[in-house]
């Protein structure tokens, strides 16, 4: 069964425009909450991102805990939602490449199987956009 625009349309005018909002609050939260504690703890966060071998540690601090707080933010409010979604799209596949592919820790293991189910999440939100109750549906 596929989907064409009108329906996809007349879904985002009902309830699904509900459901997209809360998927959007669900995929936020994580974001905004791990970029505001990056760019609090920026001592902390270099010396981790230092531990595993990322280069100029402070200065990728600095740029990742930006990326999840604006990037969460905008997929809050509805702003520029298909761009952002797919920026984290790819910070996620990109953090998990670099920090979550240690088979032998479960835990690892867990979250990399967590940002993948994000991942997928962020696609589809890119995919049919912020729905009626967005910044962007109100800029029309």
């Amino acid at each position: 069964m596929s989907i064409n625009s009108s329906t996809a349309g007349a879904n985002t005018a009902s309830g699904g425009a509900v459901l997209i909002l809360l998927g959007r609050i669900l995929l936020s939260v994580m974001f905004i909450l791990a970029g505001f504690g990056k760019l609090t703890a920026i001592g902390a966060t270099a010396g981790w991102f230092g531990s595993i071998g990322l280069p100029a540690p402070t200065i990728v601090a600095v740029v990742v805990g930006l990326v999840e707080l604006l990037g969460g933010i905008a997929i809050l409010i509805g702003f520029q939602t298909r761009i952002a979604a797919l920026v984290l799209a790819v910070f996620t596949l990109a953090a998990t490449a670099i920090a979550h592919l240690d088979f032998a820790d479960q835990i690892q293991v867990l979250m990399l199987q967590k940002n993948l189910g994000v991942t997928g999440g962020f696609l589809i939100l890119a995919a049919v956009g912020a729905g009626a109750l967005s910044v962007d549906a109100k800029r029309g």
